[in-house]
């Protein structure tokens, strides 16, 4: 049974890429008119049922979805990058290349993840400091999560935190302020519990 995917206007989907069934590539947001907006999609691209990506946003190649992912408009996301399911990625967003992000993950409007950041699954980052008051919306400030930093299961970061190169942040975290380079932090609030060259398995 062919149930297959809609392609709205203006999206460039590269060579030796699969969609899968109920996907809706390059979905006009809104004040936008079909086609307005142009989307691409680089070669060799797996996306799984049930994705949305919405139009103007520019991926490279070897991209990859789980189900039921959610991509919202004009974000720019590099080579090789997977975005687990049911996973949210506002608009407005830089994703580098590498970048693994689990499933049930949720990355609002001005995030920033460089090169070969790790994502656990459920992990938030927020970019409101105080949600619903006067002039939110023109202060938003998403976390910037810098090359190679690991961000553990079910962990919050607060609005405009840096997570620094290398950094760990343990899994049930909540990150109040800025993490160091090489860094390993844990717990509510979290705190600087070692470096990440004193780890071992």
């Amino acid at each position: 049974m062919d149930l297959s995917y809609r392609l709205y206007r203006g999206v460039e989907l590269g060579p030796g890429s699969t969609v899968e069934d109920f996907c809706l590539l390059g979905v006009p947001p809104r004040g936008q008119r079909e086609g307005d907006l142009k989307t691409a999609i680089g070669p060799g691209a797996c996306i799984r049922s049930h994705t949305v990506i919405y139009a103007g946003n520019r991926i490279g190649k070897n991209f990859q979805t789980g189900h039921k992912a959610n991509i919202r408009e004009l974000n720019e996301i590099g080579d090789d990058v997977s975005v687990g399911t049911l996973s949210v990625i506002e608009h407005h967003v830089r994703i580098g290349n590498s970048v693994r992000i689990h499933s049930q993950v949720f990355i609002p409007e001005y995030s920033v993840l460089e090169d070969e950041a790790w994502l656990g699954p459920n992990v938030v980052l927020t970019n409101a400091k105080y949600p619903q008051f006067r002039g939110v919306k023109e202060n938003l400030r998403g976390p910037i999560i810098r090359k190679r930093a690991k961000i553990g299961a079910n962990s919050t970061i607060l609005p405009g935190v840096v997570i620094g190169e290398n950094a760990l942040v343990g899994a049930g975290s909540v990150v109040l302020h800025d993490v160091p380079d090489g860094a390993v932090v844990a717990g509510n609030p979290a705190r600087i519990i070692k470096d990440v060259s004193q780890l071992s398995y």
